[in-house]
């Protein structure tokens, strides 16, 4: 026991919580070569008295009455750049309080300290929150998770299901080269399922700016075409994005392009559109994908290369995501005319950019952190 408990004493919180739910795991499975679960349990308890009584490393927010009631929407985080644990926390907070969904935002967690860190590619905890969901949204860049982890993404799109990306969410994976992960094909780069889960699931991989990163933002057209669409219901016929445009060029016919952005020659929404070889082309901005899965089922998805915190403040881009997530859900006929997308309590975003290691860890940022605000 007391060997033990040393050994205990030389984690960090984080890496505690990662041995007790292990140890749940293998108990569950009847493995016991995992010392016992009451001992476990006990040995916590007597050296760790507050760690029980922790705070998981994500956030879970209940929902109340709603279209969305006895639904479960999982939103996957992890970029450098445009703040994606304020936005999806922030998405989380209007779609249970106002339409009834049960949401978990799941962030990039630094093992050492527990605390949010968008720089660490390889830790998500939460992920099994994935075989419960009915839909996933990922925002995430360049993620490298280990086996375990990437298993229940991937579950989870081989078993069919809805799935909405965000930017980054078209290079949300990158394996090196001497990776050995069974997953490997999902990187942003693959030549053995071309363009790799971007391309594959959401229509598109990683190819470049488009707009001049934060120096040119995005002024979006819709489709006239779909414009009786009802996921366009309440959604002006443009939509001003802080972000600059991203190349998208692999669309097929069947695809649904919801809306088309243009480059503008500067980051505010009364600058004119850039006057020089770009002027007349539009980049697809939001559009809907059905996929075939690895597994060779069929879902649906749907993506939007907007996505900074500073780009939901628009009114029009917050019922644009929300019609597409009440879309995705099975309640396209039950779209309203002015979805509610009001913000649940203040949203300050944070401006676009990279943040260090010692940023970060300054910051102090938990899960709980971004939980609804008692006003």
């Amino acid at each position: 026991m007391f060997r033990f408990q040393v050994l205990l004493d030389t984690m960090s919180p984080f890496a505690l919580q990662k041995f007790v739910n292990e140890a749940y795991f293998r108990r569950a499975k009847g493995d016991n070569t995992i010392v016992s679960l009451r001992v476990v349990l006990s040995v916590v308890a007597l050296c760790f008295p507050s760690f029980l009584l922790a705070a998981d490393p994500w956030l879970t927010i209940e929902g109340k009455d709603g279209l969305g009631k006895g639904q479960h929407i999982v939103f996957v985080t992890g970029e450098e750049y445009y703040r994606s644990e304020e936005g999806m926390s922030m998405f989380a907070k209007i779609l249970s309080q106002h339409h009834g969904f049960k949401c978990t935002v799941l962030f990039a967690i630094d093992p050492t300290t527990g605390t949010i860190n968008a720089n660490r590619n390889d830790n998500i905890p939460g992920l099994s929150a994935l075989k419960e969901a009915d839909l996933m949204v990922l925002f995430a860049r360049f993620r490298q998770l280990p086996d375990s982890e990437m298993r229940t993404i991937v579950d989870y799109v081989n078993a069919g299901k809805p799935v909405l990306g965000i930017r980054n969410a078209t290079h949300a994976f990158r394996f090196p080269p001497s990776s050995s992960s069974p997953y490997k094909t999902w990187d942003f780069q693959s030549k053995e399922w071309p363009g790799g889960f971007g391309q594959q699931i959401l229509g598109d991989t990683w190819i470049a700016h488009y707009g001049k990163f934060q120096k040119e933002a995005t002024l979006a057209h819709v489709n006239a075409q779909q414009r009786n669409n009802p996921v366009l219901r309440g959604v002006a016929d443009t939509i001003f994005c802080h972000t600059d445009v991203n190349s998208v060029e692999r669309l097929t016919a069947n695809d649904i392009v919801l809306f088309s952005g243009q480059v503008l020659s500067g980051l505010n929404a009364t600058d004119p559109p850039v006057t020089d070889n770009r002027k007349d082309i539009r980049m697809p901005f939001a559009w809907f994908k059905m996929y075939t899965a690895p597994s060779g089922k069929q879902g649906r998805s749907f993506t939007t290369t907007a996505g900074a915190s500073l780009d939901w403040l628009s009114e029009d881009l917050r019922r644009l995501m929300v019609n597409a997530i009440l879309d995705l859900t099975g309640h396209t006929q039950e779209i309203p005319a002015k979805t509610n997308v009001d913000f649940v309590d203040e949203f300050k975003p944070n401006p676009t950019g990279a943040l260090s290691d010692e940023d970060w860890t300054a910051a102090k940022r938990t899960p709980q952190s971004f939980g609804i605000k008692s006003k």
